[in-house]
């Protein structure tokens, strides 16, 4: 009898981009895949053999045309199969977010950290890293 070998986990980042010289961060209104419907950092799978930072970096790039230089680890969640590694990175002030997805996201807003009037419902991800009391 072969056993079977469970399927590999699955890895999610997200890039919390701060505006330099701010508390702004950027999250975006959810479409079409899990999640659909809550705010959530830019972000996506993780590609076999694909670094972190090169991940975050290509996902925010095609997500919203920003560019990021380095970027650091600074939250990670896991469960059941499924794990979820954020990254910050920093932006210029007047960084703009340009909606190039729609089918992934139907708008980007920039936000206070942490603020308690951000829209909702959030991304549970997102949602457990402001819990964590995560600071910026």
């Amino acid at each position: 009898m072969a056993s079977s070998a469970p399927p590999p986990a699955r890895v999610g980042v997200g890039v919390l981009l701060v505006r330099q010289g701010t508390r702004d961060v950027l999250v975006g209104l959810r479409r079409g895949s899990s999640g659909a419907g809550t705010w959530a950092l830019p972000g996506g799978h993780l590609e076999p053999g694909e670094t972190w930072e090169r991940c975050g970096a290509r996902e925010v790039a095609e997500e919203t045309g920003l560019l990021i230089g380095p970027c650091q680890l600074c939250f990670a969640w896991a469960s059941e199969g499924y794990g979820t590694l954020v990254l910050r990175a920093e932006v210029h002030e007047d960084a703009h977010a340009r909606l190039l997805e729609p089918e992934k996201c139907t708008e980007w807003r920039w936000v206070q950290w942490p603020d308690a009037l951000w829209p909702q419902p959030l991304f549970h991800p997102l949602a457990l890293m402001l819990a964590s009391g995560y600071e910026l």
